[in-house]
């Protein structure tokens, strides 16, 4: 084992390594907060404001369209009934009061029929749609038949008054018998005036004793407009090329429900002749318009404008107005949870910083380290900080101790000799007064050590720098050791160190490399060799020391430039000195702006490297 021996690496503590990557950093992660927080809060503005205003625009569209359907039915309608447009004004007028719309009706040619707004007042570009009962839009406007005729044109089919209460009778009668069988019936009563009776399941059962068929036959009136309509599509027929009695027959339906209370169809042939039917069915529609068209008011264009409404046709609903209190209360809510979660990660390790803090230094609580931003990096170097303390306060109590033990000893051996001499015991002799200036040396050597650290440590440490040649260092030191190397049957060589110069105290120099030495030739056997050698780095100098000792363990390296440490704990006189020679190389090499480092193999032997700084003009001459 060997003594004093120590890697400068030992006594510094490594950085937290690399830099913080930029997701880490404190201030980025704020920043993202921030960017998050906003991007919730316009995203959920952005979401709000389209939907409220997609719905209102949607109810508004909405109420548009059927308020736009309701007009053009109920025109619709007064044209069905009514065979010119006189009588339209006070109706028009109602619909615009109601809907709050300028409403006008215009032939073909744009001539004014009626219109809501001051006579005078300039038409909206395009007409909204055609008020005609004749022609209706199948799709949109509710009860228009197949053919495109509104229901509500009746025309001749219109029955009188005594017609109409015979049917009544009739409907009265199956009415009763259908309750007399259990059948539940309801009663309706088409345009025409005709009463309609059907099951209220809408199957179309009719118990036999019902079936009388009395209320499915035309009356008078009905059979004169299908007669006439029967006529009308003959002639179109005959002009056609085609014979009706052939290709047409008339039929009557009762219920209004397809092609009005008359209608005609298409007689079967064989073989079948598509042609013909076609040419019925345009026969047949253009035959009942041309049958109702005098009883219906002509054409007419519908312009639809926005009205002179003052109050605003867009108002916030209840629904909408709680929608935005929501979304504003859950960005609210989102925003404040976010700031506590980022909060409460950021001030976790600061609290813990604190209650480390707080608690008694001898207690060195460390801190876990749960982030790799700032305040991970601070939780680290706190750490770092109790370890150094703790570990400071181990090196403190343990020089305490071996500080006793140094001086106990040499002290020991005086008094113990000075109390003998002075009992009688032995004669203060030439041997014993040179023992005891021995032990005294030994008390001097470690109290000079420990003003030397002490200076050190303080930053007093005075050094007289100056150009000292390498080579003429290297002989110096070896001639003041050649007697014990020569003792201890050990060849202390230097090698060549031409050129090599060193801008430093040449005392404190020879000190430190007379410590290390001394060490060497303590811990090489007799046969062995110590080397001196110095070679230039750049604008350094290399000193180093070899020597072909025992070698230091690997796990001894990191602490043998710790003071008072030594690998032989029984700190024997024989196998080490006091443990301070080591610790004041490092510093006296430290005070010149140079490094210390030791490498070793057990077994082998060890190698002192000392880097200090050379003589700037002899350096560069060199």
């Amino acid at each position: 084992m060997r003594g004093e021996r120590h890697g400068m690496s030992g006594g510094s503590d490594a950085g937290p390594g690399g830099g913080i990557p930029l997701r880490k950093r404190l201030l980025v992660r704020l920043l993202i907060a921030s960017v998050l927080i906003a991007l919730c809060s316009v995203a959920a503005t952005a979401w709000l404001a389209v939907q409220t205003t997609t719905h209102a625009l949607r109810e508004e569209q909405g109420q548009d369209l059927a308020d736009d359907m309701a007009v053009l039915d109920r025109l619709t309608g007064y044209a069905a009934t009514h065979p010119d447009w006189r009588g339209v004004g006070p109706v028009l007028r109602d619909l615009a009061a109601r809907t709050g719309r300028r409403i006008a009706l215009t032939t073909a040619d744009r001539t004014p029929v009626a219109d809501s707004a001051p006579p005078g007042s300039p038409l909206p570009p395009a007409p909204a749609a055609t008020v005609d009962p004749l022609r209706t839009d199948t799709y949109t406007q509710h009860g228009a038949q197949i053919s495109g005729i509104d229901p509500r044109a009746v025309g001749p089919y219109l029955l009188p008054a005594q017609e109409r209460a015979k049917l009544d009778v009739l409907a009265a009668r199956r009415r009763t018998c259908y309750d007399d069988n259990g059948v539940a019936t309801t009663l309706r009563r088409l345009p025409s005036g005709r009463p309609v009776v059907s099951d209220t399941d809408g199957t179309g059962y009719a118990p036999e004793p019902c079936a009388d068929g009395l209320l499915n036959t035309p009356t008078p009136t009905e059979q004169k407009a299908l007669a006439d309509l029967e006529r009308r599509a003959g002639g179109c027929l005959r002009r056609a090329g085609l014979d009706p009695e052939l290709t047409l027959y008339a039929t009557f339906d009762p219920t209004g429900t397809t092609r009005g209370a008359g209608h005609l169809g298409v007689k079967p042939t064989r073989p079948r002749d598509d042609r013909a039917a076609a040419a019925v069915r345009d026969c047949a529609e253009t035959a009942r318009r041309a049958q109702l068209d005098p009883y219906v008011a002509p054409a007419a264009q519908l312009f639809l404008g926005g009205g002179d409404r003052a109050a605003p046709r867009f108002v916030m609903s209840p629904a909408n107005k709680a929608k935005i209190v929501g979304a504003a209360g859950l960005v609210l809510a989102v925003t404040v949870a976010l700031t506590a979660v980022v909060a409460t990660r950021l001030v976790r390790p600061l609290r813990a910083l604190t209650e480390a803090a707080r608690q008694p230094p001898e207690r060195h609580v460390r801190v876990p380290v749960t982030t790799r931003d700032e305040t991970g990096l601070l939780a680290e170097a706190f750490n770092t900080l109790t370890e150094r303390r703790e570990r400071l306060e181990a090196q403190r109590k343990a020089m305490v101790s071996d500080i006793a033990h140094e001086l106990r000893s040499p002290l020991t051996n005086i008094r113990g000799w000075l109390e003998v001499a002075r009992d009688g015991l032995v004669e203060p002799d030439p041997a014993l007064l040179s023992s005891l200036h021995d032990e005294a040396l030994v008390l001097q050597r470690v109290i000079d050590d420990l003003q030397d650290l002490a200076a050190a440590d303080a930053g007093t440490l005075r050094l007289h720098r100056e150009p000292l040649d390498a080579r003429e260092l290297l002989a110096q030191v070896a001639a003041a050791h050649r007697v014990a190397a020569d003792a201890a049957g050990v060849a202390l060589r230097t090698e060549d160190a031409d050129g090599c110069c060193l801008d430093a105290d040449p005392v404190r120099l020879r000190q430190a490399l007379g410590n290390l030495v001394s060490n060497a030739l303590r811990h090489t056997p007799a046969g062995g060799t110590v080397t001196l050698a110095a070679r230039p780095d750049g604008d350094e100098t290399v000193l180093t020391v070899t020597d072909t000792g025992t070698g230091i363990a690997p796990e001894d390296l990191p602490h043998v430039f710790d003071r008072f440490w030594r690998a032989e704990k029984s700190r024997s006189r024989r196998t080490g000195g006091s443990g301070l020679g080591l610790a004041i190389v490092r510093h006296l090499i430290a005070a010149h702006g140079g490094t210390a480092t030791a490498t070793s193999q057990p077994g082998t032997g060890s190698v002192f490297t000392l880097r200090l700084p050379a003589a700037p003009l002899l350096a560069d001459s060199g």
